[in-house]
């Protein structure tokens, strides 16, 4: 059988929890033959393929990993911190470089210290770090030389999925596969 172009690098990083970015050539294929990798992810693994106009990812509706969770908790803390900040979160998400540094003081100083203190994922400067790492292999920040990193268009997801959170719209059983 004949597969798209890019099809081993498309399903590998897509069933690694990985965003495909527009920026990527393997979302040109993965676009171009979106109606054939609908059906593969569905009828191979259950999972549901998501484009948008500038990624890519896989949605579950069986998953217990926390990840997802634990990236929606930083995004809210974030984006609070911002705000309290007298920042518009949204326009410093979508285009600010954000530095170690500033980032372990938003947390450290946070109202949040307790939700924090209890993450393992967010409660020192070293775990943010390994965080940051993670949310750079799944292609949701950008690295930025040592100490910086900006957010590619995934954040979006984790936002939407805020947002439909705060608004009682949200599936329960829904989650980006990360």
């Amino acid at each position: 059988m004949d597969y798209p172009r890019y099809h081993k690098e498309i399903v590998g990083d897509l069933m690694n929890g990985k965003f495909i970015l527009a920026s990527d050539p393997k979302f040109v294929s993965l676009k171009d033959n979106l109606a054939f990798y609908e059906k593969f992810f569905k009828e191979s693994f259950g999972y549901e393929l998501e484009l948008k106009s500038d990624f890519a990812f896989l949605l579950s509706y069986e998953t217990g990993e926390m990840l997802s969770r634990d990236i929606c908790m930083f995004f809210a803390i974030l984006c609070y911190e911002l705000d309290k900040d007298s920042k518009n979160f949204l326009e410093e998400i979508q285009y600010a470089d954000f530095e170690h540094e500033k980032l372990d003081n938003y947390f450290e100083n946070s109202a949040y210290a307790e939700l924090i203190a209890n993450n393992n994922q967010l409660r020192s400067g070293e775990s943010r770090r390994d965080f940051i790492r993670t949310l750079a292999r799944r292609n949701i920040v950008e690295r930025n030389g040592d100490g910086k990193f900006s957010f590619t268009p995934a954040y979006k997801v984790f936002i939407d999925f805020a947002a439909d959170f705060a608004k009682g719209k949200l599936n329960t059983n829904a989650a980006p596969l990360t």
